[in-house]
């Protein structure tokens, strides 16, 4: 399904739900209704690129250099600029022909509708940095059928009894599709904890979810579980990471789950404007796209890094392209989820049991390094595979997909309240929770030392080699190394008890290749930062023969990934030379976790 073409959902809704009966006949499609985190580029329409060679100074990103269409048409960019133009440079501009959508202060961008004869004007105009194409993003998850909920397996349930920490007076921004009224998401007194609603998807102003994701994400991160428990005729209560969160509802994605850059940027920077109104210390995004270029010159990330830098901890989820064969997953984290500064989550599968020990990588969840820049990623992993969380009742997914219902054991307990979906969509709003517990705990944290101590508290005890499979019996095999586990398996009792304070920046690091087939790992610098990463360690060989592991304390030369765990041996990893020798996104859409499939098992 291309990520522009809403006609197959529609469709979809009209005629029967997709289920397993059905799912081999769409595995090969483009791109599935609720993951849009790593797909190939957008296709355009026939004609003449818009910009032939012509790349002044290199300030047009590829994918707009290479865009086809009527070069006497109009185009919609995201415009950087080096300062914020003036009212009388805006106002030439419109004079010009342009359309100012929107004002994306937070990155110095302007989101502009213009004649594809101004681009080239625009790029020789000294006070443009960067031009980009308002791009398409969407959601990072599947429907699936039902399974384990995550409070044993990352020690939620040890730090509720020991620390009886629930997220109260703690904001967090869910940048979404919406958040639907739901009893879990009151407080005791009946009230709503979603305190702030908007929506900044262009002509609907609506901000409950009529997608159908956003809902099931601020569960995870904030539901009660009330309506949920042997009370109310279900086996299991279904709460989230934090029951007593308050939550900002800022709505970005639409009824069939797409969104653009401009929304995306503009929800981000509105996060930062009602900062201190709503106490906002987390944005947890459950959403993305492919990488085109350098975090150091993508809009979307510019936005992530703003709200770092001004005390906002970015959670986002790393995609779910880690099925792609071509590299055994490697090299497919999507943006923003590639810039160093936020908190990437990966995503595992629980086995069912009491302990975490058999828990496994879920297969689509995605691996690093990222394209382009070979950032050390995801950061960490948590549950995302078949989780129970809220429904939005009448939403896309929900009407699409009535199979996923989670209902009470009889009709006289009223009709379902919950539902289930997959992907690190999941994963994501389960780490945010925490993260959350931890600011509750002590709000003098940095976003640095959250993120340090996630990743040093992190669960390492998993094994070298894993696999999962899915319901068609298909085995996916994976090698548990930085790429794929990052840090570790997130322990939020650990991550509570934790008193480090890291001295200094959190950037995830980066890995080069060498010509001996090894892979280092050194400090990520970040221009938009003004420093360099001092809390990981230095050139550790994590892919030759030695090990990457070690260090305790924090310091300016320690590592937070733990203890003595061998991962990749020299350049025998399938997709080596495609992953290191690659310069834009490499997955392909036909690798991702489409709506319908029904997870790993």
């Amino acid at each position: 399904m291309n990520i522009n073409d809403k006609s197959q959902i529609t469709k979809r809704r009209k005629d029967r739900p997709l289920g397993s009966s059905a799912l081999s006949a769409v595995r090969g499609h483009a791109l599935g209704l609720a993951l849009l985190v790593l797909s190939a580029a957008p296709s355009y329409a026939d004609g003449h690129s818009l910009l032939g060679t012509l790349n002044p100074e290199g300030k047009f990103s590829k994918d707009l250099q290479q865009q086809r269409g009527d070069a006497n048409g109009m185009v919609t960019v995201i415009v950087q600029f080096h300062q914020m133009p003036n009212n009388a440079s805006v106002k030439a501009m419109q004079e010009h022909g342009a359309k100012l959508n929107s004002n994306l202060h937070s990155i110095r961008a302007l989101t502009l509708t213009v004649p594809v004869s101004m681009l080239a004007n625009l790029a020789n105009n000294p006070n443009v940095a960067y031009i980009t194409p308002d791009r398409a993003v969407g959601v990072s998850s599947t429907t699936t059928t039902a399974y384990e909920q995550f409070a044993t397996a990352v020690e939620n349930d040890v730090a509720a009894s020991q620390f009886a920490l629930d997220g109260t007076g703690v904001g967090v921004a869910v940048i979404d599709s919406g958040i639907a009224d739901h009893a879990d998401l009151h407080n005791a007194n009946g009230a709503s904890r979603v305190v702030y609603n908007q929506s900044f998807v262009v002509g609907d102003t609506t901000t409950s979810d009529k997608f159908g994701h956003g809902t099931h994400v601020a569960g995870l991160l904030g539901g009660t579980g009330i309506s949920s428990g042997v009370a109310n005729g279900y086996q299991a209560a279904y709460a989230g990471t934090a029951p007593n969160v308050n939550l900002v509802n800022l709505r970005v994605l639409d009824q069939y789950g797409f969104g653009t850059d401009s929304q995306v940027i503009a929800a981000i920077q509105q996060a930062i404007a009602l900062q201190s109104t709503y106490n906002i210390r987390v944005i947890s995004m459950s959403l993305g796209r492919p990488v085109f270029e350098s975090y150091t010159l993508d809009p979307v990330d510019q936005a992530v890094e703003a709200a770092w830098k001004a005390g906002i901890v970015v959670v986002v989820a790393a995609g779910n392209n880690g099925r792609y064969a071509a590299t055994n997953g490697y090299g497919t984290i999507g943006a923003p989820a590639n810039d160093p500064a936020v908190i990437t989550v990966g995503a595992t599968l629980t086995s069912g049991t009491a302990t975490r020990v058999d828990d496994m990588i879920a297969s689509y969840s995605s691996k690093g390094p990222t394209v382009i820049d070979h950032i050390v990623k995801p950061d960490l992993v948590a549950p995302g595979n078949r989780l129970v969380s809220l429904r939005a009742a009448g939403s896309t997914l929900d009407a699409t997909f009535p199979q996923f219902e989670v209902a009470p054991s009889s009709p006289s307990y009223g009709k379902a309240a919950y539902f289930e979906l997959s992907g690190t969509s999941m994963s994501t709003p389960v780490v945010s929770g925490a993260v959350a517990l931890m600011l509750q705990k002590n709000p003098t944290l940095t976003p640095d030392q959250v993120k340090a101590r996630l990743m040093k508290s992190a669960w390492k005890g998993f094994s070298q080699y894993s696999w999962s499979s899915d319901l068609l019996g298909t085995i996916y095999n994976n090698e548990d190394d930085i790429f794929t586990y990052g840090a570790g398996y997130l322990d939020v009792d650990a991550a509570l008890n934790n008193t480090d304070l890291a001295n200094g920046l959190a950037l995830s690091p980066t890995a080069t290749v060498h010509s001996n087939g090894n892979v280092t790992i050194a400090n990520t610098s970040s221009s938009a930062f003004g420093g360099t990463s001092v809390v990981w360690g230095a050139n550790s060989v994590v892919w030759g023969n030695s090990v990457v592991w070690g260090a305790s304390a924090f310091s300016s030369t320690s590592v937070v990934w733990g203890a003595q765990s061998v991962v990749w041996g020299a350049n025998s990893v399938s997709g080596f030379s495609v992953v290191w020798g690659a310069t834009s996104t490499i997955a392909s859409s036909t690798a991702a976790l489409t709506n319908g499939d029904l997870g790993d098992k």
